[in-house]
């Protein structure tokens, strides 16, 4: 049997069989017979998330021949395309059309089912997750049948927009563009304690903000974006390389390398990354900006809070990051996202402030982990569908108000649970 592994090396499994159709009645074809045979089935995206979502021993469905542009309407800005598409290539698509998201991560490796269905998000207190701006869906039901979701049915939008895969396989999604548009990006350190005292004046101050800091440091890389109509001014490819890719990967490798042989180094490796941090720019496309070149494995815990807990989550998560037991020479990353409808948005109703921790996979990730969630939970926290956490669908259930209406779509459109797994059992319960 064909093995599958995701993109960090962690989550892997056997499935009967790994298919990857490359029309829409291919693909239904394909959901139906298996359905038939009385396997489960899976879509696995890119396999860019830390859990074991897309793991399953039935059948498993790779969207990589579905990636082709289906409709676009000028005067509306609805843009549809097939859901296995990366963001990358969406954007790109988007772009020859003059059109872009509102808003994006920053990674863009993703396919745009993978994204939306774990709830992507990118930063800006004004702009919502990459989920909010679809306008519609096309779902393959367990018979086969592909199913419209949109505007006609709002609750059950709602419900699909962040699913994680468990109302059927994703064929087409519509988004809701805007006008191309420049971004010009200033990243700058700054001391941690103003960083903390302006989070309100920061935010307020420019259109997308975000900073890191790794523990033990008193330094935040300040990442300061504004939205403007000036023509892009792109950097010699030369540059770009050596900044985005050397600096920010090749030199992370080799700490990385030198905290795994010796654990201890953890506090040194973070004070001196910390100190390499420096003032930088970047003015182009959108998505081009937004996103960000990710080669070193490592594993990843992200937890969404009202955005009044911000600053209370990142000081204690900074606290127990640099105890020196945990070996801990992550950055700790911190984002400000607008709240949505989506039932199962970790932004679900509520400004948000996403703090992100990272270890390297191979150290003990857990506690620190384990400790960080205990502290989010306290202060209301939801976690990242596609990144590591502990918690369970009893557990979650109280934290999203709308959680009934979504297992209510659920036995809608996946009565017998043919799109689950052990992820969607533990964390959603059975249908």
């Amino acid at each position: 049997m064909e093995r599958w592994t995701n993109w960090a090396g962690e989550q892997s499994c056997e499935p009967v069989s790994i298919e990857r159709p490359g029309t829409l009645d291919a693909l239904r074809r394909t959901v139906a017979r298996s359905v038939e045979r009385g396997h489960r089935v899976r879509a696995s995206a890119s396999g860019h998330s830390f859990t074991d979502c897309a793991l399953t021993e039935g059948v498993m469905i790779r969207l990589d021949g579905l990636t082709r542009k289906l409709d676009f309407d000028r005067e509306s800005g609805l843009f549809k395309a097939e859901a296995g598409v990366v963001l990358r290539d969406l954007s790109r698509m988007l772009d020859s059309d003059g059109v872009a998201f509102e808003n994006l991560g920053d990674i863009d490796r993703q396919t745009v089912a993978g994204s939306i269905s774990t709830g992507t998000h990118g930063t800006g207190e004004g702009f919502q997750n990459v989920s909010a701006q679809v306008a519609a869906l096309e779902l393959i039901a367990p018979d086969g049948s592909l199913v419209t979701v949109d505007d006609s049915e709002p609750d059950l939008l709602r419900a699909a927009r962040v699913a994680v895969g468990s109302l059927g396989i994703v064929y087409s999604v519509t988004v809701r563009t805007v006008p191309a548009y420049t971004v010009n990006r200033v990243d700058s350190p700054k001391p941690l304690g103003e960083a903390l005292e302006s989070l309100d004046a920061l935010n307020a101050g420019t259109d997308h903000f975000e900073f890191y800091v790794f523990p033990g440091t008193e330094v935040a890389l300040c990442r300061e974006s504004r939205r403007t109509q000036e023509p892009p001014a792109p950097k010699h490819p030369a540059a770009v390389y050596l900044q985005e890719v050397m600096l920010e990967n090749w030199v992370g490798m080799v700490f990385s390398a030198s905290v795994r042989a010796r654990p201890a180094f953890a506090p040194v490796a973070a004070r001196l990354a910390s100190r390499g941090i420096g003032r930088a720019t970047k003015v182009d496309a959108s998505y081009k900006v937004f996103a960000s070149e990710r080669h070193i494995k490592f594993t990843e815990m992200e937890y969404a809070v009202p955005r009044e807990h911000g600053r209370e989550l990142i000081e204690q998560v900074l606290e127990v990051a640099a105890r020196p037991e945990l070996h801990v020479a992550w950055p700790i990353e911190v984002r400000f996202v607008k709240g949505d409808d989506s039932f199962l948005s970790p932004s679900h109703e509520q400004d948000t402030c996403y703090v992100a921790v990272h270890q390297d996979r191979k150290l003990a990730w857990e506690p620190y982990f384990r400790r960080v969630e205990e502290i989010a939970c306290e202060l209301g926290g939801r976690p990242h569908w596609g990144k590591r956490h502990f918690r369970e669908a009893a557990d979650l259930a109280p934290a999203y108000p709308r959680w009934n209406d979504f297992q209510a779509a659920r036995k809608h459109l996946d009565p017998d649970g043919v799109f689950t797994n052990a992820y969607t059992d533990r964390v959603l319960g059975p249908v």
